[in-house]
């Protein structure tokens, strides 16, 4: 079974997108929640009236890799999109064989119309 071009880098975009999002995700924002949550406990953190859920809120980090992990995942999910996309849209019909059906469709045309003047 030989697959088209299109659908073969649809599916590699699809699978690269989405392994992207997965490790950038795995390897930001849990592992930054995991080191500053009740799991590893605050780091240099303000008094508990700063933290929620065991998350220091004014920590600097939280402000660039939250923002970071969000615009990974949005490029991870259009690229998905893309990739899916170009995968489950079937191959344009070549000129040739366009040509050659248009080329029939009128020779029929003609030959009806012929034979209705009859």
């Amino acid at each position: 079974m030989l697959i088209a071009k299109d659908k073969l880098i649809g599916a590699i975009i699809v699978v690269v997108g989405a392994l992207l999002g997965i490790i950038y995700v795995l390897g930001s924002l849990v592992d930054f929640l995991m080191t500053t949550s009740l799991f590893g406990g605050l780091e240099n953190g303000f008094d508990i009236t700063s933290s929620w859920l065991g998350v220091d809120l004014f920590d600097w980090r939280l402000f660039v890799v939250a923002p970071m992990t969000l615009v990974v995942v949005l490029v991870a999910i259009i690229a998905v999109w893309i990739g899916y996309s170009m995968l489950t849209t079937p191959a344009p019909v070549p000129l040739e064989e366009l040509e050659e059906e248009l080329a029939a469709e009128e020779e029929e045309l003609s030959i009806e119309d012929d034979e209705d003047e009859e």
